[in-house]
């Protein structure tokens, strides 16, 4: 199965049909069908840190609307897809046979990095859903560790799903700031050579990654890292086969450049 990472864009708005979303959407709607149909889909949500990896094991989760100031509608949206307890179970187990601690949340819903981008790829809400925290240490290591850890879950058909950002400056988004788009590439450029080139060795990717915050405009592109650290989790999946990834998309958003990953 693969490993997938998205951008989710911001808030609800790949939803309300914004046009400076049109091209990430569009992207959304049709990736899916470029994927095997996944038995159940683990998403590593870029909304969700505890002190140590937390599951979500409910058998029928609500929505969790974490954001403001949009339209009444988007506090209304509703899916459906069911979790998956036993597989909840065997995530925490798999971790804990990688030193990994963590627990179960049978109380967690949906937030909007699972919800916004599950809407699109899968609207009708029939495949099993778990969520999996990050880590609010923000380790890069730990959470490359945590990936590697998850990488069994592949030969059963679960589909590993990193909901974040390539970029994730708000204050870049949401104000006029023309040397945006060409720092924003600066990065973009550093992160797609890591993780797709094949003259790189896994032990030379990781340690790039792990060191990100001094890769081209690391921290203008990621003031605050949660919205990377999904990416690090495919990457981590991805790397125990020692497999590049494939940059399957890129655009712009609000004037800076966003990438999704494919580990196939």
């Amino acid at each position: 199965m693969s490993i997938l990472f998205v951008p989710h864009g911001g808030g609800p708005m790949p939803l309300l049909g914004d046009e400076n979303h049109r091209i990430l959407t569009a992207f959304m709607h049709s990736v899916s069908d470029q994927l095997p149909r996944p038995k159940a889909i683990l998403v590593i949500t870029a909304h969700w840190e505890e002190e140590v990896a937390t599951i979500s094991s409910g058998s029928a989760p609500g929505m969790l609307y974490d954001y403001y100031g949009f339209p009444p509608e988007t506090y209304e949206y509703n899916y459906r897809a069911p979790g998956n307890p036993e597989l909840a179970q065997s995530i925490a187990e798999l971790l804990q046979a990688n030193g990994i601690e963590s627990r179960l949340d049978p109380k967690r819903n949906y937030d909007h990095g699972t919800f916004v981008p599950l809407m699109l790829m899968y609207p009708r809400a029939d495949i099993p859903v778990v969520q999996l925290s990050l880590l609010k240490s923000l380790d890069p290591a730990a959470h490359i560790a945590l990936g590697k850890a998850l990488a069994p879950l592949r030969s059963q058909g679960i589909l590993i799903l990193g909901s974040g950002m390539s970029f994730h400056n708000m204050q870049a988004f949401f104000t006029v700031n023309p040397n945006a788009r060409d720092r924003s590439e600066s990065f973009d450029t550093w992160l797609t050579e890591t993780l797709t080139s094949t003259s790189l060795s896994p032990e030379e990717q990781s340690a790039r990654l792990i060191d990100w915050q001094n890769a081209p405009e690391a921290r203008f592109c990621h003031p605050r890292e949660e919205h990377l650290l999904p990416l690090l989790v495919c990457y981590g999946a991805g790397s125990v086969n020692a497999e590049p990834a494939i940059k399957m998309f890129d655009t712009f958003l609000f004037n800076t450049k966003i990438s999704a990953f494919l580990w196939s």
